[in-house]
C-alpha cells in the first residue's frame, strides 16, 4: 500500500479574499488580509501608472544604482528632524549643504548657512521668507511702512512662487516673456521694481523650456537701477535644475554667489542632484542673509536644535543618498553624468528639429531640456496635444502645454532628459515621434480642437 502524503493546504494567490473579491477603497475593511495578498493588490494597481523611466515630463530622478537603493532601504526609517537621535545624519546634512555652498562659490565657507528641505518648493519659500523678513526689518529700521511687499519674477516662473506670494501675502509682479525676450533678462525690470520689492527671482532652468535666465544681466540691470534710484534689491536664484548642471557643464557661466547681489540659491536634490524624491536644498551666501528670527531653537526629544524649515518630520534617507552621490561621483562624475544627459537632449533636439512639422524653441544647450512648436502653416488638422496623445499610446509621456502670459496662444511640447535615458532609447523615441507625426499628417479630416481633445491639459 502506497504511503499517504501529508495534506498541504492550497491557497492560490489570486484566488484569495482580496484578490478574487473587491477590497473597499474609501473605508477600512472589518478584517485585514495576508501580507502577500495586500502587497500583490497594491503592486498590481501601480502597474496601471505610466513607466517612470519613460516619463519625459518630470524633472525628478527615476533611476539610482543598486548601492543607492540598498542604502535607501537601510535609512528609510530616519527622521531628519530628530537631530539629537540621529546626529550623524544631521552631520551629513551639513556636509551636503556646505559642499553646495562651495560649489556655488560662497565667499566665506565659514560664514554661510543652509538646510535640506522636502523639495525646491519648500526651499523657494524659505528663500522668499528670508527676503521678505530682511525687507521688513530694513523698512522698520527706517521708520517706513511694511505694507504691500512685492516680488518680481518672470511670467514663466514655477507655480511654487505663486504659492509663496499667495500664502505669505506678497504681491507677485510677473514680467512677461515674449518672442524677443524668451526669459527674464533684465528688460522691463525698472517697470516692476519699486521700494516695496523684496527681491527678484532668477530661474536657472525655466520649467516651460529649460532655458537659463541670465542672472548676471539681471544683476547688472538692478545695479543700474540702484545707481539711478538708490533701491538695493537682492536676487534669489531658483536653481531647481540648473544649479546642479551649470557648475559642471558651464563652469565659466557667472550666475551664483560670485554675484554679490545673489543672496540665496535653491536646488532640487531629487532632480539633477540625482536623488530619489523628495529632497531640496537652500543656501544663503552668508549667515546675515538669513534673519535670525526665522530660526527656531526648540527642545525636542531631549535635545536642543535650530530649525528653519516649513515642515517638521521629513525623510532623512534622501539626505544620506545625496552624500552617497557626492562621494560616488565627485566633480568629474557629475560632469560625466550631466554631459551624457545633455548629449542625449541635443541629439533628440536635432532629430525633432529636422522634421518639417516642427520648429525648436530651444535646443537643450542649457539644462538637458528642450521644447518645440508646430511650424506655422504646417497643418490645420492636428496640433501638439494630438501628438502628445499619440506618443502616450507608445508609452511615452511628452507634455504639450500653452506658454505663459503674453504667449498663451503659443503651444509647445517639451522633453526632459534625465540620467537613465540612453542614446539607444532616445533613438527609439525619435522613431516614435517621426512615426506618429507621419500618422497625423496622413489625416484628411480636421481633428477636434485642443480643448475638445482628450489629451488636452491646461
Amino acid at each position: 500500500m502506497a504511503e499517504r502524503r501529508p495534506y498541504i493546504p492550497v491557497n492560490p494567490l489570486f484566488a484569495r479574499p482580496g484578490e478574487r473579491t473587491h477590497a473597499p477603497r474609501f473605508q477600512l475593511a472589518d478584517d485585514g488580509m495576508m501580507p502577500e495578498t495586500a502587497y500583490q493588490v497594491a503592486h498590481d494597481e501601480t502597474m496601471l501608472d505610466g513607466n517612470a523611466r519613460r516619463n519625459l515630463a518630470t524633472f525628478v530622478t527615476t533611476w539610482m544604482d543598486d548601492h543607492a537603493r540598498r542604502l535607501y532601504a537601510e535609512t528609510v526609517d530616519k527622521n531628519m528632524i530628530d537631530k539629537d537621535e540621529y546626529p550623524q545624519t544631521a552631520a551629513i546634512e551639513e556636509s551636503c549643504w556646505r559642499i553646495l555652498a562651495d560649489l556655488w562659490h560662497a565667499p566665506d565657507p565659514h560664514d554661510t548657512i543652509g538646510t535640506s528641505t522636502l523639495g525646491s518648493s519648500e526651499a523657494c519659500m524659505l528663500g522668499g521668507l528670508a527676503l521678505k523678513r530682511r525687507w521688513q526689518q530694513a523698512r522698520r529700521a527706517a521708520g517706513r511702512s511694511t505694507e504691500r511687499p512685492n516680488l518680481v519674477m518672470s511670467s514663466a516662473v514655477q507655480v511654487c512662487w505663486e504659492k509663496f506670494c499667495n500664502y505669505f501675502e506678497v504681491e507677485p509682479r510677473l514680467v512677461p516673456i515674449t518672442e524677443e525676450h524668451k526669459t527674464l533678462d533684465g528688460h522691463y525690470l525698472d517697470q516692476h521694481v519699486d521700494e516695496n520689492t523684496i527681491g527678484v527671482v532668477a530661474i536657472m532652468g525655466v520649467t516651460y523650456t529649460g532655458m537659463y535666465e541670465p542672472v548676471a544681466e539681471i544683476c547688472a540691470a538692478l545695479d543700474a537701477l540702484q545707481a539711478r534710484t538708490g533701491l538695493d534689491v537682492p536676487v534669489h536664484v531658483d536653481g531647481a535644475s540648473g544649479a546642479m548642471i551649470a557648475p559642471f557643464l558651464q563652469p565659466e557661466l557667472v550666475w551664483d554667489f560670485r554675484l554679490e547681489r545673489v543672496h540665496s540659491i535653491n536646488t532640487s536634490g531629487h532632480k539633477y542632484g540625482l536623488v530619489y524624491p523628495g529632497l531640496g536644498w537652500v543656501v544663503w551666501r552668508s549667515t546675515d542673509k538669513l534673519p535670525e528670527d526665522l530660526v527656531f531653537r526648540v527642545s525636542y526629544l531631549g535635545g536642543q536644535m535650530p530649525t528653519f524649515a516649513l515642515n517638521f518630520s521629513r525623510p532623512g534617507a534622501q539626505v544620506v543618498l545625496q552624500l552617497y552621490n557626492f562621494l560616488r561621483l565627485g566633480r568629474s562624475g557629475y560632469t560625466q553624468v550631466q554631459q551624457a544627459s545633455q548629449d542625449v537632449a541635443r541629439h533628440l533636439a536635432d532629430g525633432v528639429g529636422r522634421l518639417d512639422a516642427f520648429e525648436l524653441w530651444n535646443d537643450g544647450s542649457d539644462i538637458p531640456v528642450f521644447a518645440w512648436r508646430l511650424r506655422s502653416g504646417h497643418t490645420d488638422k492636428w496640433n501638439l496635444y494630438h501628438l502628445a496623445d499619440r506618443l502616450r499610446t507608445r508609452g511615452w509621456l511628452v507634455p504639450a502645454y500653452p506658454m505663459p502670459d503674453d504667449l498663451t496662444d503659443l503651444t509647445v511640447e517639451r522633453i526632459v532628459v534625465r540620467n537613465g535615458l540612453s542614446m539607444d532609447v532616445a533613438d527609439l523615441l525619435l522613431e516614435d515621434i517621426e512615426r506618429e507625426t507621419r500618422y497625423l499628417d496622413r489625416l484628411t479630416a480636421p481633428m477636434p480642437s485642443a480643448a475638445q481633445h482628450p489629451g488636452f491639459h491646461h
